[in-house]
């Protein structure tokens, strides 16, 4: 197992203003919406991890190849985790990192998690490492839920069409489990977790699984998947022609369709992005502007922007904030209900997009964290405060993925 190596502490660029992540209620739910752990009486808590007052936050980056950092963005030190496959894609649910490439998908323990009570949260941390592997034949497509502690993890391997289910729980403590692996057909697909079921897309249809793969309900037509996230109410599948949410009630798993609005020509949606766990998500339509998916209300919003963007992530807070990237590396703040230019950023990784290298955009609470591969910089944006850089970093490894990880 590799060992971390001392921490070293970055000098940050720009003037620095450390922010203090108090810990903080969350406003209980609506009923409906699913309970983001299946056994909320272990309110996240796992042998050997200790609870924090706050949470860990911290940049996880993987380089190109495979080296695996931590910076702690409270103390702004950084640790090396030891290293994985070169990635060619890299998913995270806040905890784990999945490094994915041609024949399989490395696992990566951040060691730092929130868990997520409903109406309180629970910080945790433990011992970071690299897990292991998970073989597979083409680039996974990776699913998760917003639990690092229980549930169901997805892989989706589209070169053979085998549909995997990892055990959560079992990764927290160290293990990589399949509770499932069955063969579908090749080509796109995905395994969503849902409570304590999981969702396979493939084939032109959407199947629902008990953890151990025995069917359960109907399958629900869906083709061309593209696309999931899971938010308060319940996990998205993206379809050609809709959503599909599915959601728990009385321990059996529902499917609801969700379909565009009637007439709109707007390219469909690919990729869902929000501040984790909320109801409302954000993707690109493209040439358009922004797909806004509100998972409680069961409805779609189109927002035309002033120019294309070609990242998104919706912060859905009081405000309505929405963050949205553009082609000359801008990054936007925009009004979530309108579409509106509330504040804009410099240009700051348009490097990295001409040269087609993936660029991280991510939202929490308080801040946006946008990472520039070419530029080998990741920076804190203030979004609330007309798109401010809080702080800059210039890590000694490129940051070619990076997730935030421990809230």
């Amino acid at each position: 197992m590799p060992h971390p190596a001392s921490p070293r502490r970055l000098a940050p660029l720009g003037a620095l203003l450390l922010v203090a992540l108090a810990g903080c209620a969350a406003p209980a739910s609506p009923a409906g919406d699913m309970p983001t752990d299946p056994s909320p009486d272990t309110h996240g808590e796992i042998a050997g991890a200790a609870e924090l007052a706050e949470p860990a936050v911290g940049l996880t980056s993987i380089d190109g190849e495979g080296h695996v950092s931590h910076l702690d963005l409270l103390e702004e030190t950084t640790a090396d985790l030891g290293a994985v496959r070169a990635p060619l894609t890299m998913h995270s649910d806040g905890r784990y990192l999945f490094a994915a490439d041609e024949s399989g998908v490395s696992v990566v323990d951040s060691g730092v998690w929130t868990w997520d009570h409903v109406d309180h949260f629970h910080y945790y941390r433990a011992e970071a490492r690299i897990l292991g592997d998970v073989g597979g034949e083409g680039i996974a497509a990776v699913a998760t839920s917003n639990s690092s502690t229980t549930g169901g993890t997805g892989l989706f391997f589209p070169g053979s069409g085998e549909a995997v289910l990892l055990d959560t729980e079992a990764l927290s403590t160290g293990e990589i489990v399949e509770t499932f692996r069955l063969q579908t057909v090749p080509g796109a697909g995905l395994v969503v977790p849902a409570g304590s079921f999981a969702a396979v897309a493939a084939g032109g249809e959407v199947t629902l699984h008990a953890t151990d793969g025995t069917a359960v309900g109907e399958a629900a037509a869906c083709t061309d998947p593209a696309g999931t996230i899971t938010t308060r109410v319940g996990a998205v599948i993206g379809c050609q022609d809709s959503a599909l949410l599915i959601t728990v009630a009385d321990e059996q798993p529902v499917v609801e369709r969700i379909p565009y609005p009637v007439g709109a020509t707007a390219p469909r949606a690919t990729a869902f992005a929000n501040r984790e766990g909320r109801p409302t998500v954000a993707a690109v339509a493209e040439g358009v502007g922004v797909w806004m998916l509100d998972t409680r209300e069961r409805s779609w919003t189109l927002l035309p922007t002033a120019e294309p963007v070609v990242q998104v992530t919706a912060v859905d807070d009081k405000d309505a904030n929405l963050l949205a990237l553009t082609a000359d590396g801008r990054m936007l703040v925009l009004d979530g209900g309108t579409g509106a230019l509330r504040a804009a950023s410099a240009p700051l990784v348009s490097a990295s997009l001409a040269q087609g290298q993936p660029v991280s955009l991510i939202a929490d609470q308080q801040r946006a964290y946008l990472s520039g591969p070419a530029e080998g910089r990741m920076w804190e944006l203030d979004f609330a405060d007309g798109a401010r850089i809080a702080r800059e970093f210039t890590p000694e490894r490129t940051p070619l993925f990076v997730a935030e990880t421990g809230r």
